[in-house]
């Protein structure tokens, strides 16, 4: 699936200020991975949002999953060194 996130992950200016939403919604990414933060299943997702689809949800985790690989993470505590 990490590469398939393109099919439904898109950004544009015009929606939400280009932050990626799940297309053919304005569900941004941020937003459904806030709600699995606050503890919420896939099943309530999907019931709550019924224009999202399983396989964009699922788009979701390999857009964040990507983003993550390429980023460069440093140790919690080296950073609140350097503060």
């Amino acid at each position: 699936m990490k590469s398939h996130w393109r099919e439904y992950i898109h950004c544009d200016p015009k929606i939400l200020i280009g932050k990626p939403v799940v297309k053919g919604t304005r569900l941004s990414v941020e937003f459904l991975l806030g709600l699995f933060a606050e503890g919420w299943t896939e099943d309530q997702v999907l019931e709550n949002y019924p224009t999202l689809t399983l396989e964009g949800l699922r788009a979701v985790f390999a857009f964040a999953s990507e983003c993550i690989s390429q980023e460069v993470w440093y140790a919690a505590s080296m950073v609140n060194q350097t503060q």
